[in-house]
């Protein structure tokens, strides 16, 4: 009969499990820090995923921004209560494109987890500072048009408009299924950020009456900027935990966060993140 490495370690584990209870306490140290301080609900040498866990991580996204009628409002304002505006709508009209840029993001996580046999559920809050999360865009158009009394309009939009993303907390459920030292996991959630943003509009309307002098309107310019502005969002994505150790593990994870538009502003970031945490 062949003695196999798998054989030694069985027999191992039982003349430990055999050992007399003194040289068993004498142990205490060396067995409490393999089982990664657990008294209960670990066994074989598994993984344990449940209790409190903390730890830091760090990432790079792509950053989508789509400014398409963010300066609706101000053109509309600029040419309210005219025949133009209310036949033709130049305010929407898509005047800026989307753009997409990359950047880097890092911070802090904390979490609970449950476990139920290979089942892990749980929750987790994190904090992503962010660097470079930002785009912008300038662009113009200009339509002929003619209204209803029978006046044409050379109408030109010019707009520009920045956004930029500071930081972003999230608040996450997590499902997982372990097996050995992985932890392949799935989470939904919501978000909350901080962004800085400013669009500006100017609006040209050059007009001729049939059979009458050509009239010009404007340049006539309308703007918002703010910095600091609370927006809202939703988050999905997938991760790994492997066991480094006990106690100590390594994460994996790819991020989805749609932000709900902010004056007229709509902003996606996919981000792939490393980090390293401790369970408590």
């Amino acid at each position: 009969m062949t003695f196999t490495l798998r054989d030694s370690a069985a027999l191992a584990l039982g003349l430990m499990l055999l050992a007399p209870a003194g040289a068993h306490a004498a142990d205490v140290g060396a067995d409490y820090f393999l089982r990664g301080g657990q008294s209960g609900g670990q066994s074989g040498g598994s993984v344990q995923w449940d209790g409190v866990n903390f730890g830091v991580h760090m990432g790079v996204g792509t950053i989508n921004t789509d400014f398409g009628n963010s300066t609706s409002q101000h053109v509309a304002y600029i040419l309210r209560n005219t025949t133009v505006e209310n036949e033709m709508r130049p305010s929407q009209w898509t005047a800026l494109p989307s753009t997409v840029s990359n950047g880097r993001s890092y911070g802090a996580f904390l979490g609970y987890s449950v476990q139920y046999e290979e089942l892990v559920i749980g929750f987790d809050l994190a904090y992503n500072r962010t660097s470079a999360m930002e785009n912008s865009a300038s662009d113009g158009l200009s339509r002929i048009v003619t209204t209803s009394d029978n006046t044409q309009h050379i109408v030109t939009v010019d707009a520009a408009a920045s956004n930029k993303l500071i930081d972003y907390a999230t608040f996450r459920a997590r499902a997982g299924y372990a097996f050995g030292q992985f932890l392949p996991y799935a989470f939904v959630g919501g978000a909350v950020a901080r962004f800085n943003y400013a669009t500006s509009a100017t609006v040209t309307d050059r007009w001729t009456p049939q059979g009458g002098a050509t009239v010009n309107f404007g340049p006539l310019t309308e703007g918002r900027a703010k910095d600091n502005a609370i927006v809202g969002g939703f988050t999905a994505g997938l991760g790994l935990d492997v066991a480094l150790l006990p106690n100590v593990f390594l994460r994996g994870e790819w991020e989805y966060v749609g932000f709900f538009a902010v004056n007229g502003i709509r902003t996606s970031m996919n981000t792939a993140r490393v980090g390293v945490g401790v369970r408590f």
